[in-house]
């Protein structure tokens, strides 16, 4: 009985899993193991290529990058943007664009568009309150320990934060959510 890596036996297991055997030691070539058959295609593909990107990605990316769409023309939108620069104006000017701006409000009647009424609403809110608040913080500064401070500088910091957040919502063409609101 020949033994593992004998010249006669035609079976050397050594030589299937990669080791030096007797035969390849002595010159001999393993056979030429045969080609394995090709797979037969898929008939529903799912993608081309692993590295193409989806359809959905695709279109979601080209949505991203397109140039950004026109807002509708809103009537009386620039006198929005200027009632903002004054509600942002009137912390840097101690109130006087705050005065401005309410005089400005005062006899000019509510938009009949959405949009424009929500800002207009949000607008003589926030002037009101503003006014309101600075009033208070005046008189409590003549009490005791200056409790009129610390509410003129929270009032300043509500009526820059009310103004920002107005001019990005117009800016962005989206009315005001809530804009009987106290906050933002």
């Amino acid at each position: 009985m020949p033994g593992p890596g004998d010249k006669d036996s035609g079976h050397d297991p050594d030589d299937l899993v990669g080791f030096s055997s007797q035969r390849s030691l002595q010159g001999e070539r393993r056979a030429a193991a045969a080609e394995p058959s090709p797979a037969p295609p898929r008939s529903n593909p799912v993608q081309a290529s692993i590295f193409e990107p989806s359809a959905e990605f695709t279109a979601r990316e080209a949505a991203r990058h397109a140039p950004p769409r026109e807002p509708e023309e809103t009537p009386g939108v620039v006198g929005l943007y200027v009632i903002y620069a004054l509600i942002l104006f009137t912390v840097p000017t101690v109130g006087v664009a705050g005065v401005v701006a309410l005089l400005a409000m005062w006899k000019r009647p509510e938009p009949a568009n959405a949009l424009a009424r929500s800002h207009f609403v949000f607008q003589r809110r926030t002037l009101m309150a503003g006014v309101i608040a600075a009033v208070v913080g005046v008189v409590l500064m003549a009490v005791p320990y200056a409790l009129g401070v610390p509410i003129l500088f929270l009032t300043a910091l509500w009526l820059i934060l009310r103004g920002a957040w107005g001019v990005l919502a117009l800016k962005a063409g989206r009315a005001i959510a809530h804009p009987r609101g106290w906050w933002i």
